[in-house]
């Protein structure tokens, strides 16, 4: 992981029906840095014929204001795959729950048809240590502390990769005074 390019990094989030074994993704969330700026895309996912509705938490949907009806117009997962594998070709996915976020983009994938076997879930924390330390790091959490995690996968998403254009810009007025 060491020395790879940051703008090759893409935060990964997904918002769930639970956190059981069970669980399938309701909505993904992708964030990069893009020039000087943090790019998101997301998507609420329609619920797949295959995946088991019982498994539905209302202490989740508590958390993330997500709604059992709101996903019944949402983009099919089928779709959702469709447009998410273009946007994270060439990038390395990166999420703060990579073990969680792996097995919802392979339930999403799978669901979809697609081949989920070679991507990977990188940790945020080891990504972000082996890219970053001194003030930038300590200013990487610090964004991140005083942001609120709102629990909707593009913002949270957003979230992480604001954190990394935060060292970043730290790291460049470093080197430049």
């Amino acid at each position: 992981m060491t020395g790879k390019n940051i703008v090759t990094l893409m935060a990964l989030d997904f918002e769930a029906s639970s956190l059981s074994v069970e669980s399938w993704p309701i909505e993904i969330g992708i964030s990069w840095i893009e020039g000087n700026q943090v790019q998101t895309w997301s998507s609420l996912i329609r619920p797949a014929s295959v995946w088991n509705r019982a498994d539905w938490s209302k202490q989740s949907e508590a958390v993330h204001g997500i709604s059992m009806s709101d996903l019944e117009t949402a983009p099919t997962v089928e779709d959702v795959a469709q447009q998410l594998m273009p946007k994270i070709e060439g990038f390395i996915l990166v999420s703060d729950a990579p073990r969680l976020e792996t097995n919802w983009l392979s339930r999403l994938l799978g669901a979809a048809r697609w081949a989920p076997s070679a991507i990977t879930v990188e940790d945020y924390d080891a990504v972000s240590f082996a890219h970053f330390d001194g003030l930038a790091l300590d200013f990487l959490y610090e964004k991140l502390e005083r942001m609120r995690v709102p629990h909707r996968a593009g913002a949270d998403s957003a979230r992480l990769a604001s954190g990394w254009l935060k060292a970043l810009q730290v790291r460049e007025q470093q080197k430049s005074g």
